[in-house]
């Protein structure tokens, strides 16, 4: 599959900071070997090095701090991300041990001792970390927790564990580069999209159910095309916590209603273009094709969008960039 060009910016800058060294910023002296601090994780107030030597990382620290140049030494599987991944950090999710699954259940305590690590980096939601044995990964190394909330905290988040395991360097490195970018773009569009109303299609409707996805503003559809200016109106009926506060499952009847007021109408796509089978579901629905949108012909396809770093990102703000282009010239 082609490599987006952002994701090979992406991929060049993480060469270059990593050709520059990271660890401790320009004048800073090395912290002594040995030397610890206390961090604040989910799981509370961990003594952990301040330079790791040797980490594992899980769930959504898995990208990452792949991205950051932690180093790691062993990780958890990430399909989700496979498709956003340059050569260069695909590289090295493939060299390294796979101590874990997609599921927190899936945790090999006894592959991640053999690794011999000095920090654990745990990125899954809080609920899900009952599903791993934490006091078993302390006997092996310090363990923080650092879990996702809201969709569009990946931010947040993914600086937190780029911080516990000493990469902060390259890390804002790439987070400069992609607020470089998302500030030109939305620059581009300044005199369109803070005008229009969004709303958005997810991918995961419960066919079954007769149900589709409506993501607000700070779902995964919609927290990059947020950065480039576009405002998704609405909000949740009911909040359900993490990411049932930012988008809701109606039934395909109230399709019509929901995306009434819509002026412009994204949806998530696969990597490749092709539609998930709950999106695909709507599409063939004759309530799809009656909306005011979709008959104006501004509803817009977006790929990658469950990017969780500023790196894979940028590649997202490219495929936003290329869906909304038609807005620039009705």
């Amino acid at each position: 599959m082609r490599v987006p060009r952002s994701a090979r910016i992406a991929g060049a800058l993480v060469l270059a900071a990593l050709a520059a060294g990271c660890g401790s910023g320009p004048g800073e002296p090395a912290a002594p070997a040995g030397a610890t601090r206390v961090f604040t994780a989910d799981n509370g107030d961990i003594t952990i090095p301040v330079s790791p030597k040797r980490v594992v990382a899980t769930g959504y620290a898995v990208p990452a701090l792949m991205e950051a140049n932690a180093p790691l030494v062993g990780i958890s599987t990430w399909r989700r991300g496979l498709p956003m991944m340059t050569p260069e950090i695909r590289a090295t999710y493939d060299r390294l041990a796979k101590v874990a699954g997609e599921s927190a259940a899936e945790t090999n305590y006894e592959a991640i001792a053999q690794l011999e690590p000095d920090l654990i980096v745990i990125g899954v939601p809080k609920p899900v970390l009952a599903d791993i044995d934490i006091a078993r990964l302390r006997a092996i190394a310090p363990v923080v927790a650092i879990g996702p909330s809201l969709p569009s905290a990946w931010r947040d988040l993914s600086r937190r564990q780029a911080d516990a395991a000493g990469a902060l360097a390259t890390f804002d490195t790439i987070r400069d580069a992609y607020q470089t970018k998302t500030k030109a773009l939305a620059a581009k569009y300044a005199g369109v999209l803070p005008g229009l109303k969004f709303a958005h299609l997810g991918a995961y409707g419960e066919i079954a159910n007769g149900n589709f996805q409506r993501e607000f503003n700070g779902s995964w559809g919609t927290n990059v095309a947020q950065d480039l200016g576009a405002n998704y109106y609405g909000q949740v009926k009911v909040r359900g916590g993490g990411s049932k506060d930012v988008s809701e499952y109606p039934s395909i009847e109230e399709l019509p209603t929901a995306f009434a007021e819509a002026e412009v109408i994204t949806y998530t796509v696969n990597a490749d273009g092709s539609n998930p089978k709950g999106v695909q579901y709507v599409l063939d629905s004759p309530l799809w094709k009656g909306l005011p949108a979709v008959k104006a012909g501004k509803a817009f396809p977006l790929r990658y969008t469950e990017a969780t770093t500023y790196g894979s990102a940028m590649a997202t703000a490219d495929a936003v960039d290329k869906a909304l282009a038609p807005l620039l010239t009705s």
